[in-house]
């Protein structure tokens, strides 16, 4: 699995870029090509699929922007080229915004995104997503909730438990001590 490649962008094209690496070309579908500028070092960020009929690379400018596709593509009926579209038709704060405050008339103006996947998309992210500027996903948070789930746990309890504490650092073990100590209270 790779994480990210450091190269020369070297093509650009309507849906994907070729980074130039130590002399190998790596073809690397993006949601907007034209942010990147040829001839120019870049980084990018990557997240790798593997199908039957081939192996894809998927990159992104910002780790938010690959966080977030990670996140779509954990959705029902949302695949890579679902989630790029996503990307490619606004920004990470935009459509953080729209899945935490329930927008589904934001979603469904993506192109390829109706009724249905819109509101998969807000019942699966909602309560996930970070409200702060980089619209980090926190990891070990949704972690420990699915801990807490496994536990026996309500999901209304977790996740009234979990958004008090979803702000704080902390490990996945830490979140699980702390929100164990409300939920008994």
């Amino acid at each position: 699995m790779y994480s990210y490649i450091k190269g020369l962008i070297v093509d650009i094209q309507r849906d994907h870029i070729v980074v130039d690496n130590q002399g190998i070309g790596y073809l690397v579908y993006v949601s907007n090509p034209y942010a990147f500028s040829k001839g120019k070092e870049t980084t990018v960020y990557l997240y790798q699929q593997v199908r039957d009929d081939g192996i894809f690379l998927f990159g992104f400018l910002t780790r938010e922007e690959k966080e977030l596709f990670l996140k779509l593509i954990m959705v029902k009926g949302i695949g890579c080229k679902s989630a790029c579209n996503m990307l490619a038709s606004g920004d990470v704060d935009a459509i953080c915004q729209a899945i935490e405050s329930g927008n589904t008339a934001y979603l469904k103006k993506i192109p390829g995104i109706g009724p249905k996947a819109a509101g998969q998309i807000i019942l699966d992210l909602q309560g996930k997503i970070t409200g702060n500027k980089e619209m980090i996903v926190n990891e070990q948070a949704e972690e420990a909730s699915e801990v807490l789930l496994a536990l026996g746990y309500k999901k209304q309890e977790v996740d009234k438990v979990m958004a008090l504490l979803f702000h704080e650092k902390m490990d996945t073990n830490g979140y699980v001590k702390k929100a164990l100590s409300m939920l008994v209270k």
